[in-house]
């Protein structure tokens, strides 16, 4: 039998399955579903990252350097941002946009619903800035659920992966802005060497080399020519934020910034990461 788990972000109440009375839910808790409600905790350091408008961070401790690159696409595109055909371990992520467009502006999107699918342990997992729905089968052992009020939920898999979702939330009455969602993996070493997506292709580091410094427009961020995948760039040194210790204002994080959808460091091109539905195996 399967079950149906929902739990707000927004609220500190542990979860109720749905048709389950209150004299055995504590024995399908301890059964299927471990969730615990707990304080700032400490993270790896490798990092590849969803967050923002929305962009992408590739740190690289081995060489000490960080790539970081944007995407554009119109709001409610899914994009399959991690796909293991060996463990069949899933994440897709689909964009939002502000509430409303200022005339002549340009389009902000951000991650607004992450799917997460484990086909070998049976377990699928929808979160959106306001709940977090779990589909349960009788594997649902293997995975662990952490949740920080109003802040994040991390995910461990047994002998797989441990990632993080942060919600960033805005005030409920600005304009055009509206809450929305970072992804940060903080274990992927047990991924397949097979893992692709936008930024599973990343999991297992990428070669590159950077080149003939120039002084860019801005001063701060110099020019250079990379060397990446047979591919010869241009590319800007710049930051981009990482919220996971700070979800208010993130800190910043010195990178190797690709242009133009992250072309020629991302595999083929970003339309071959779109997907039709949130649960989309690939």
């Amino acid at each position: 039998m399967d079950y149906a788990v929902g739990y707000s972000l927004l609220s500190s109440s542990y979860p109720v399955l749905g048709g389950v009375t209150d004299d055995i839910l504590p024995v399908l808790l301890s059964t299927f579903f471990y969730i615990t409600l707990i304080y700032p905790f400490t993270l790896f350091l490798k990092v590849l990252a969803a967050d923002g408008d929305p962009h992408f961070i590739i740190e690289l401790p081995d060489q000490d350097d960080a790539l970081c690159f944007n995407i554009n696409d119109k709001p409610g595109t899914i994009f399959n941002l991690v796909t293991d055909p060996l463990t069949g371990f899933v994440v897709n992520g689909q964009t939002i946009g502000d509430k409303k467009m200022i005339s002549g502006s340009t389009t902000h999107t951000y991650f607004g619903h992450f799917g997460i699918i484990h086909e070998e342990f049976g377990i699928r997992v929808m979160v959106t800035t306001r709940e977090i729905t779990v589909l349960v089968f009788p594997s649902f052992s293997s995975m662990d659920l952490q949740v920080t009020k109003d802040r994040s939920l991390t995910v461990s898999l047994r002998n797989s992966v441990k990632f993080v979702i942060i919600l960033h939330k805005v005030w409920k009455e600005h304009p055009y802005h509206q809450d929305y969602l970072g992804f940060y993996t903080l274990d992927s070493h047990l991924l397949s060497q097979r893992v692709h997506g936008v930024i599973g292709q990343f999991f297992h580091g990428v070669n590159f080399e950077v080149s003939n410094l120039v002084e860019g427009q801005d001063p701060d961020k110099p020019d250079a020519i990379m060397f990446v995948k047979g591919h010869t760039l241009k590319v800007t040194r710049g930051w981009q934020r990482d919220f996971r210790k700070n979800v208010k204002n993130g800190e910043n994080v010195s990178c190797w910034f690709i242009h133009n959808n992250g072309t020629g460091l991302i595999d083929g091109v970003l339309t071959d990461y779109i997907v039709s539905d949130i649960f989309s195996t690939v």
